[in-house]
C-alpha cells in the first residue's frame, strides 16, 4: 500500500481535535515525548482564543513575523520581507505573529484585517496565531477559510511594520521556528516537527481508537464491579 502523501495526512489531521494532538505529542508516557510536558512551550495559553470555532481543525507549516511600530523599522527590510517569506514556505502555512508593541498599546493594534488577510490567503495562509488583537471579524469570515487565534477584537490601530521576519517567536506560551507543524482548532494551537507528520497521524489514529473502545465500556451496562474485575485481569498479564 503507497504511503499516504503529506497534503493527505494533513487532511486527515483536519478531521482531528488538536487536545488528540497534543497526547500524541508530549502529555503521556507513551507518547513521542517530543516537548516536557508541562515547560515545553509547545502549546498555547489561555491568553489567545479562537475567532472561528465553527471551522473546524486547521493544520499548516509556520511562517513568522514580529510586527512593530514603524517607528523601529530595520535597514534593509523591505516591504516585500514577509511576502518573500510566506512564498519560500511550504504550503498551507500558519502564520505565527509576534506584536512587539509599547504595552500602553498593546491591547489596542487591530492588527489584522480583510485586506491583510486577502494578501495572506492568496500566499497560501491558513490560519493566524498572534499575541494581540485583530479586527474586522465578518469581513476576514467573507474572505474564508483562514483561522484566527488571537486576544481579542479592537476597532482600530496606528502606523505598523513587519520588522523581522523567519525568525523564532514565542506567542502565547508557544515558542516556533519556520518550518515546524502547527495543529489548531478551539481549543488552542499546539507544534511538532514536520518530519514527524506521519507518525503523529497514526498516533492519533491509534488513540482514538482506543478511546472509542473505553467509551463503549462505560456504557449501558457498565458496572463498578466489571471495572474493578478487569483492571485485575489486566494486572495478571
Amino acid at each position: 500500500m503507497a504511503r499516504p502523501s503529506e497534503k493527505e495526512i494533513i487532511e486527515k489531521l483536519k478531521k482531528i481535535d488538536t487536545p488528540t494532538v497534543t497526547n500524541v505529542v508530549a502529555t503521556y508516557q507513551n507518547s513521542l515525548q517530543l516537548y516536557d510536558a508541562w515547560y515545553g512551550e509547545w502549546y498555547t495559553d489561555t491568553s489567545v482564543r479562537c475567532m472561528y470555532p465553527d471551522y473546524g481543525s486547521t493544520v499548516g507549516y509556520v511562517a513568522t513575523v514580529v510586527y512593530a511600530l514603524e517607528t523601529t523599522r530595520k535597514e534593509g527590510l523591505d516591504r516585500w520581507a514577509l511576502p518573500d517569506h510566506l512564498d519560500a514556505t511550504k504550503k498551507p502555512i500558519i502564520l505565527v505573529a509576534k506584536q512587539d508593541f509599547p504595552p500602553e498599546l498593546k491591547n489596542r493594534v487591530g492588527l489584522f484585517g480583510g485586506n491583510m488577510t486577502t494578501r495572506f490567503k492568496a500566499q497560501g495562509v491558513v490560519g493566524v496565531i498572534s499575541d494581540g488583537p485583530t479586527r474586522d471579524l465578518e469581513e476576514i469570515r467573507e474572505v474564508g477559510g483562514v483561522q484566527y487565534l488571537v486576544t481579542g477584537l479592537t476597532p482600530g490601530h496606528g502606523d505598523f511594520v513587519a520588522r523581522e521576519v523567519g525568525i523564532p517567536v514565542t506567542v502565547a506560551g508557544m515558542t516556533v521556528m519556520p518550518g515546524d507543524m502547527i495543529h489548531m482548532d478551539v481549543h488552542g494551537a499546539c507544534k511538532f516537527p514536520a518530519r514527524y507528520l506521519p507518525e503523529v497521524l497514526r498516533r492519533c489514529e491509534e488513540i482514538l481508537a482506543r478511546e472509542g473502545t473505553t467509551k463503549a465500556k462505560f456504557g449501558p451496562g457498565w458496572s463498578l464491579k466489571k471495572w474493578k474485575a478487569e483492571v485485575a485481569r489486566e494486572a495478571k498479564k
